[in-house]
């Protein structure tokens, strides 16, 4: 496909550098309000952009040094569920603060004994005349430190087949029984948390969607994290990327070691491959298809090929990669460092490699579901109660 972008003559970009003169400095609340933080959302949030319109924007946006807000949850994932199934009251409170990144979103999905099995969570929601009572505990929480908000997925109806019981919440982060702990990665930095319900109290006004139906809204949240989770940057969609890598290599004057240099051409390979995935990514949005399996897919190969980077770059610098302050040929540059330490997470972070790969198995490949050996019925069946 054709994805050459139009020239200085369109209209739509125009549209944008004019924009622009008028707000050289925008702040988060001015960029919301003329659709350019999320220009795919429809009016009046975004534009209803069309993904070359989007393209468009992002260029004059870098162009001009201007940077969204950071809200990466908020934006990517609990924004566009809010448009899916929100009532047009919680897209009126909700949606602009966290465009604008006055309100920072976190994820409250994964438990202690319920990560790759999503469904099998155990936190409670008990129904009590206008609100819901909330008892239980959340792991691997980004953000929840900092957040005004979460998305929480718990269980309102015990009795029912497990992907039939859950109900989706927005949760105040700073409600009564709201109890966050953080958890240091060993890059020394404190992103993740755990998170603690106790007898927490939420209005039903902040379901989204139906009672007992927030599953199907739990996977168009996870359809958009894996998305999100899958840009060019080598961690998770931030951070460097292979082409960076192969720069230093090149300014360093190039790599003597036979070895390491196949193993720079498969990352330029491998590289190449995810580009062309993404650019398949691309073609299905222009079709107007949501992500589906195909999200899974490229979030499996983009987090191996984030490793492969990560782990690359260390190598290329000999003993010094040993070192907590070294990047490739001994840069200064820490990310790299604290690329290699993060790295590990990428295969675990947003579903985990395995739940990927069963993913594109059934869905993508049309393989059987995987036998449970006790019950011998595929999993599908044991998990609809059949």
């Amino acid at each position: 496909m054709d994805l050459s972008l139009p020239g200085d003559d369109d209209p739509r970009r125009q549209a944008v550098r004019s924009w622009l003169a008028d707000h050289p400095s925008p702040s988060g609340r001015a960029l919301a309000e003329a659709g350019y933080v999320a220009p795919h959302w429809p009016e009046p949030w975004g534009l209803g952009a069309d993904p070359i319109h989007q393209l468009i924007i992002d260029e004059e946006l870098k162009a001009a040094q201007v940077r969204r807000p950071d809200n990466a949850i908020g934006i990517g994932w609990a924004g566009p569920t809010i448009i899916h199934a929100g009532t047009a009251a919680q897209k009126e409170r909700y949606l602009l603060p966290l465009l604008s990144g006055e309100e920072i979103w976190c994820q409250l999905f994964s438990e202690p004994g319920a990560g790759s099995d999503l469904a099998n969570l155990s936190t409670r929601a008990v129904r009590d005349g206008d609100t819901y009572v909330v008892n239980g505990q959340k792991v691997w929480t980004s953000y929840a430190h900092t957040a005004a908000f979460g998305i929480l997925i718990c269980r309102t109806d015990p009795d029912v087949p497990k992907h039939q019981g859950i109900s989706y919440l927005i949760c105040p982060m700073n409600a009564p029984g709201v109890t966050v702990r953080p958890i240091i990665e060993m890059t020394g930095a404190h992103n993740f948390n755990e998170v603690f319900f106790d007898e927490v109290r939420l209005p039903v006004a902040n379901r989204v969607g139906d009672e007992n139906a927030g599953w199907a809204l739990a996977k168009v949240t996870l359809g958009n994290e894996r998305v999100s989770l899958s840009g060019e940057g080598a961690l998770w969609g931030r951070g460097p990327t292979a082409s960076d890598l192969l720069e230093v290599v090149r300014s360093a004057g190039g790599c003597a070691d036979g070895v390491l240099r196949q193993r720079l051409a498969q990352l330029y390979i491998h590289s190449s491959i995810l580009g062309q995935v993404r650019l398949r990514t691309l073609a299905a949005t222009l079709a107007g298809r949501q992500p589906g399996p195909e999200a899974s897919l490229r979030k499996a190969l983009a987090d191996d090929h984030g490793q492969e980077i990560m782990g690359l770059a260390k190598d290329l610098c000999g003993a010094a990669g040993m070192l907590a302050d070294a990047g490739p040929y001994a840069d200064s540059n820490p990310i790299w460092s604290y690329g290699y330490l993060f790295a590990p997470a990428l295969t675990i972070g947003g579903g985990t490699s395995e739940v990927q790969r069963n993913i594109i198995a059934e869905r993508v490949l049309g393989l059987p579901h995987e036998v449970d050996i006790e019950t011998g019925k595929s999993w599908a069946e044991a998990r609809s109660g059949h």
